[in-house]
């Protein structure tokens, strides 16, 4: 107890925390306060104990993972939640600039880990995406969107959120009827086909998931869009240097962070050039709130490897080199975190069905990667960002009012 107590008793002020040791003693941190948990953890091993102080994220996650932290009081959700809580990024300290090696060594560690070739990219996809539909299937909503869905009102269902994001890009995209549509990272098609419902477009949606094309061609026949939506199992890349100049309207919603920050400049010169001249583009991304950062070792070694979530500084710049211009940006800073939560409950809800498919150390990882999520977009740096770019200044109205309402028409 003794290695985790100056650690412990530096962050934890809010909320009370209990820690057991392996031997029994126990030892609380923090005071009770209003809106914060208090949540008592058990270790049952000391390695459990050795591996956060070493990497306090990934060795608290592997700890629980192990079975060597168990929660007594509070559930994942909770003790993750009390630790960001009492560190929240925009808690608005005094600030210090971070030591030279502090940045090489961040800035390291993200770029080496995202090059992101194709192959590794392929691979990268495989490991979070391919590990079977069914997974996807008990936590998400009925059209399986992997990505925040927008609240315009709270005491939304999932399903309401989810279609309402999707109304929310469309409107964005400023569609017509007979334009072609690229849906990059098209998941398991619920955006594409969405799109192809709401205006007469055609659409394709690319992904490297073997388990998501399969998926979303079925999806495409049985609502009756097959003839419109069209999905395929190819890199950004490769489209790139087939389809040049063939696409008015192009979409990306939760892919940009698998990209890997080496790539962003790849991406759009590679979007550049498979828009028409007056082509428009909206970006739909998780994003840092403040400068360029890395990734932590739990999310880099068990959920995606390879990926990156970029600030906005990042993705801006990497744009500009191609001559995209930024003519609208949203910032949704709590919609992923209202998402999350009704991700994480339904993961709770169908535990036993997910330890079936996949085991009790997969559910675990599962549960802390969302309560970690959670955390991050509730008390954290990482909100959400819907950028829209265009490649002429004359592509879209002057005014954003026709995004209202062409909003209004689609919900309607």
């Amino acid at each position: 107890m003794s290695i985790l107590r100056p650690f412990l008793s530096r962050i934890i002020r809010q909320g009370r925390l209990t820690v057991v040791t392996p031997g029994g003693a126990r030892e609380e941190y923090g005071q009770p306060a209003d809106g914060f948990p208090n949540v008592t953890i058990r270790f049952t091993s000391r390695k459990g104990m050795r591996r956060i102080l070493l990497d306090p994220r990934l060795g608290a996650a592997e700890a629980f993972m192990d079975g060597e932290m168990e929660l007594v009081e509070g559930d994942i959700m909770e003790f993750v939640g009390l630790i960001r809580m009492n560190t929240p990024w925009d808690r608005g300290a005094r600030l210090h600039p971070k030591n030279w090696l502090g940045r090489r060594a961040a800035w390291a560690k993200t770029r080496i880990g995202s090059i992101n070739r194709r192959r590794r990219s392929r691979a990268n996809v495989k490991h979070h995406y391919d590990i079977g539909n069914e997974l996807y299937r008990l936590f998400l909503d009925k059209d399986m969107q992997y990505s925040c869905a927008y609240w315009p009102r709270p005491d939304m269902t999932l399903e309401e959120a989810q279609a309402a994001k999707k109304a929310h890009i469309a409107a964005k995209l400023a569609l017509a009827p007979g334009q072609r549509v690229l849906d990059i990272g098209c998941g398991w098609g619920g955006m594409a086909i969405t799109l192809a419902k709401l205006e007469q477009v055609e659409v394709l949606g690319i992904t490297l998931s073997e388990e998501q094309l399969a998926l979303a061609r079925q999806r495409a026949e049985a609502a009756d869009v097959a003839d419109r939506v069209k999905f395929e199992l190819i890199d950004y890349r490769d489209l790139a240097a087939r389809e040049a100049g063939r696409f008015d309207r192009i979409v990306s919603v939760g892919m940009f962070e698998h990209v890997g920050a080496p790539n962003f400049a790849t991406f759009f010169r590679a979007a550049a050039n498979l828009m028409t001249a007056d082509g428009v583009m909206l970006l739909h991304t998780i994003g840092r709130f403040g400068g360029p950062g890395s990734t932590d070792a739990f999310t880099r070694k068990y959920i995606f490897p390879g990926g990156y979530i970029p600030a906005l500084s990042e993705t801006l710049a990497a744009s500009e080199k191609s001559r995209l211009i930024a003519t609208d940006i949203e910032t949704l800073r709590l919609h992923y975190a209202l998402t999350l939560r009704q991700w994480y409950a339904r993961t709770l809800a169908h535990e036993d069905e997910i330890v079936a498919l996949m085991g009790d150390r997969f559910f675990r990882m599962w549960t802390f990667y969302l309560a970690g999520a959670t955390s991050a977009f509730e008390s954290g740096g990482m909100g959400n960002y819907q950028i829209q770019f265009a490649r002429s200044r004359h592509a879209l109205p002057l005014t954003r009012d026709y995004m209202g309402d062409a909003e209004l028409g689609y919900v309607g």
